[in-house]
């Protein structure tokens, strides 16, 4: 046992978190073979060779689009790109790796430094201590009585990020994780889906005085986001609770238990000489040449996107945000906005309202994506644009979008079969009607208060289905009011 702590040095501790994050490459073949790179794995040990299950006398050889995908990973984030990097066998025995070593990569990383801003309370940059190249091992199946070993990820090229302990909330470790998942999607790179296993996350936690580290523990096999901020919280709350009683805490690797909601220890944590790296004798070193670097192309990233989307179209940073966490609908918008400019000079914010609250709303209402619909980015513009100009309600607007989500119509077609009602002789007879049906509105009216026309304006709505002129209806009404 320890000293117990006061209660101001308690209050002086404080979490320092740093992340792990390996990521599934989305490359057409293994990291180190001809396989087949299947994300879904749908029939187990198909994908397979002697190279990627370890038989003796196969020779690894270097996937060049898995290095090309790094490097655009490692410029995303401002990282330098090592001109000359070693790959290294990183030995440890375990059912699921078959050569009873992993080639990785150790002294002599592909990647060093960057960094990633993430936005949680308030805007914080996580520092990027390394990214490095290597292969995935296979996956184990537990039954009731036996385990299964499937060798189908066994080489998929897998890239490793490794923070630095910069994370000082579960809250921060959710946003440089959501921020990361965004950045990789952009690349193109991965799907990243937990759910899937193609990002995995490990968790290194300490609790310590000021900016001084604590005995630091490992929370392995963490595959949500839910995972992770639960672990983190618990591990905080655990070693408070020990500095204050003065139970010694030891490092070690520990797993999430998820309905328990508590963490687990699972073994007293390898140190790098545990590992015995040394050169991987068959693969040379990696040379980035001039020819490498020109194969990577950046595309624009979230965070350019998102400040682009605020001056540019007169977005709020949240409305921004919103649209560039969906890049489908970012896609959608951009090519919407210039058809929408084209046709007035009206306010973009109407477009994104419409697109990021009506049309998004029906999306997730009858479940389908922009790409199920007979709806293109111009006419979707072109609709909204009427709306801008008063030719078209809001109700019309709505409407005709419920039929192009719900029935999968034209949307053109509809826009042609809907015409605003401006014949003033069925206005007035709509008019005439609301005025007979709300005479407490028209009292109020003629009391002074401006406001009840628009009541009444909305009865005329209704009663044309969205169709009346609004402009033509306001100064009908004003006339027979007197």
């Amino acid at each position: 046992m320890m000293p117990a702590v006061s209660k101001a040095e308690l209050d002086e501790l404080k979490a320092k978190i740093g992340l792990e994050v390996h990521l599934e490459l989305n490359t057409r073949t293994k990291m180190f073979c001809p396989c087949v790179n299947d994300s879904l794995e749908t029939h187990p040990n198909t994908n397979i060779c002697p190279i990627c299950t370890g038989q003796p006398g196969a020779l690894p050889s270097l996937n060049r689009q898995a290095v090309v995908s790094t490097l655009k990973f490692i410029q995303s984030v401002g990282g330098a790109i090592q001109e000359r990097s070693i790959f290294a066998r990183k030995n440890y025995f375990y059912p699921d790796l078959p050569k009873g070593y992993q080639i990785s990569q150790y002294e002599s990383p592909l990647g060093v430094g960057g960094e990633l801003v993430v936005d949680s309370e308030r805007s914080e940059r996580i520092r990027i201590r390394r990214i490095h190249l290597e292969e995935d091992t296979g996956k184990l199946i537990h039954a009731i009585d036996s385990t299964l070993v499937d060798f189908n990820r066994s080489g998929v090229p897998l890239v490793e990020l490794v923070t630095e302990p910069d994370l000082a909330s579960a809250e921060v470790a959710r946003a440089f994780v959501e921020e990361l998942m965004l950045l990789i999607r952009y690349l193109n790179i991965s799907g990243a889906n937990l759910e899937r296993g193609e990002i995995r996350l490990v968790a290194n936690i300490s609790v310590g005085p000021g900016e001084a580290l604590g005995t630091k523990v490992e929370v392995k096999n963490l595959n949500s986001i839910a995972a992770l901020e639960g672990s983190i919280r618990y591990e905080i709350e655990r070693h408070k609770e020990a500095i204050a009683s003065g139970e010694k805490l030891i490092q070690e690797t520990r797993g999430w238990d998820e309905a328990k909601q508590r963490t687990f220890s699972q073994r007293t944590k390898e140190e790098a000489e545990d590992y015995r790296y040394f050169p991987e004798p068959d693969l040379p070193p990696l040379v980035i040449d001039e020819t490498l670097r020109a194969e990577v192309i950046l595309p624009e990233l979230p965070a350019a996107k998102r400040q682009r989307f605020q001056t540019e179209f007169n977005l709020a940073s949240t409305e921004a945000a919103n649209l560039v966490r969906q890049p489908e609908l970012a896609n959608f918008f951009e090519e919407a906005v210039s058809e929408f400019q084209a046709l007035n000079s009206g306010d973009t914010k109407l477009l994104y309202n419409y697109l990021a609250n009506d049309l998004a709303g029906l999306l997730a209402k009858f479940g389908k994506a922009l790409a199920d619909l007979n709806l293109t980015p111009h006419t979707f513009g072109h609709l909204i644009s009427l709306v801008a100009k008063g030719e078209f309600g809001s109700k019309m607007a709505k409407d005709i979008l419920l039929s192009v989500v719900e029935r999968g119509e034209d949307i053109e077609v509809l826009i042609r079969g809907t015409t605003k009602l401006s014949d003033e002789g069925a206005l007035r007879s709509a008019i005439e009607a609301a005025i007979a049906a709300n005479p407490k509105a028209v009292d109020d009216y003629r009391k002074g208060k401006g406001g009840s026309i628009e009541f009444l304006i909305g009865q005329v709505m209704k009663q044309t289905k969205g169709q009346a002129d609004i402009e033509l209806t306001r100064r009908l009404l004003q006339e027979a009011l007197g």
